[in-house]
């Protein structure tokens, strides 16, 4: 019997989307990597599994491209909005998100921003407003759990950063007990950033919404930008809302790109 799966991207930031609220889905990390695979799978960056709860609308379970299970992503989030059609309440390992379609894409409120070293977390206490420490010339980042745990390195042009060398070093850094997103970024206005992300498990990325979301946080609270932050990133732009105190709001497009169906026991 085929199962179905809808192919849906945000910003570039493609997903496997998977239904599972009425017919369950089995999944494992070998499981969901053979289906991220790119070349021998369907190819995503990350997979989405919706399975029932009683507690939401759904629980939306993400795993990246290399088949580990992670707490949030913000483009997922609204690829979800279209599929649910209407502001939905969901639930995932980093927390309840609330979601709602509009237009040509979707607004997210994506929870509270968590600025302490354990909520990171890191292997030791540090300041994460200004961490005493580096990789090459990226230095004194500031790190941010927003879901997932992020760090971020204002650079003079983070197009010249060789991310795709210094990303993978910095995520699996042993300071990093969970792995890290790694984001650089450039102040281009007021009100505007430019980011690049190395995403944890899944490498270079055309978007991430939870890096976008940490970006404008750590801007914000560092007096770089004001709020609402315009975050252009290779895929496009994210508009991101944040007062300190208040959940972080995120506003851009989703596309649903098409729907297959298959079956899962061809992926082990």
């Amino acid at each position: 019997m085929a199962d179905r799966f809808h192919k849906m991207h945000g910003l570039g930031n493609d997903f496997v989307v998977i239904d599972a609220r009425e017919n369950a889905v089995s999944m494992t990390r070998a499981r969901a990597r053979a289906i991220a695979d790119r070349h021998n799978g369907i190819g995503c960056d990350q997979l989405i599994l919706l399975e029932p709860t009683d507690e939401a609308d759904a629980m939306m379970r993400i795993f990246n491209a290399d088949g580990s299970e992670v707490e949030a992503c913000g483009n997922a989030s609204r690829a979800v909005a279209l599929l649910m059609g209407k502001r939905a309440e969901l639930l995932t390992a980093g927390g309840r998100i609330i979601v709602e379609p509009t237009g040509d894409g979707a607004t997210a409120e994506m929870g509270m921003a968590h600025f302490a070293w354990d909520e990171i977390p890191l292997a030791y206490a540090m300041d994460t407003a200004a961490m005493p420490v580096g990789w090459e010339e990226l230095t004194d980042p500031i790190a941010i759990n927003v879901g997932n745990p992020h760090v971020i390195f204002f650079v003079d042009d983070c197009d010249a950063v060789e991310l795709g060398r210094l990303g993978p070093i910095i995520e699996t850094d042993p300071l990093f007990s969970e792995r890290i997103n790694v984001n650089v970024a450039t102040v281009t206005g007021p009100s505007a950033l430019k980011l690049r992300v190395w995403e944890r498990g899944a490498g270079l990325t055309l978007a991430c919404g939870t890096g976008a979301c940490a970006t404008a946080v750590a801007a914000i609270r560092s007096k770089r930008v004001t709020s609402p932050v315009a975050v252009t990133l290779p895929g496009g732009a994210l508009t991101i809302d944040w007062v300190p105190g208040q959940q972080i709001i995120m506003t851009g497009p989703a596309t649903h790109v098409f729907t297959g169906e298959t079956d899962w026991a061809l992926f082990g």
